[in-house]
């Protein structure tokens, strides 16, 4: 199928699908014009990405996964547990918990400054 169709039939904007090409997570050949012509399959990849990218997974930690993912996975993605999947999982969770404590304590001092402020502005 063309770049067009792939686009209708996942929603995804071919743009988009030519960026996934470029990262790694979607195999496009070249017809002899230079079209980009997808498997069937890459539907399925295209929503197994998605799925991925809406759990807050990166295109390089997405790359590394995408071989484990199986099914449509539109919501949910189900997984082989290949060798460090788990593993990977467990870090970019610890990466994220690191960020949100982060984001806490940078609110927690901008709310203290709030707090300390006066309740009429100075002009």
């Amino acid at each position: 199928m063309l770049i067009g169709e792939l686009s209708r039939r996942t929603g995804v904007k071919a743009r988009l699908l030519r960026y996934y090409e470029a990262q790694g997570l979607l195999v496009a050949r070249r017809e002899h014009n230079g079209y980009r012509t997808y498997d069937e399959d890459a539907v399925v990849t295209v929503r197994q990405v998605r799925a991925l990218l809406e759990a807050g997974l990166s295109t390089e930690v997405i790359r590394s996964v995408l071989p484990c993912v199986r099914g449509e996975a539109q919501e949910a993605p189900e997984f082989d547990w290949c060798e460090d999947l788990r593993a990977i999982l467990q870090g970019e969770m610890a990466a994220m918990d690191e960020h949100i404590d982060n984001l806490r304590r940078t609110r927690g001092t901008l709310a203290d400054y709030v707090a300390r402020s006066p309740s009429v502005p100075r002009r």
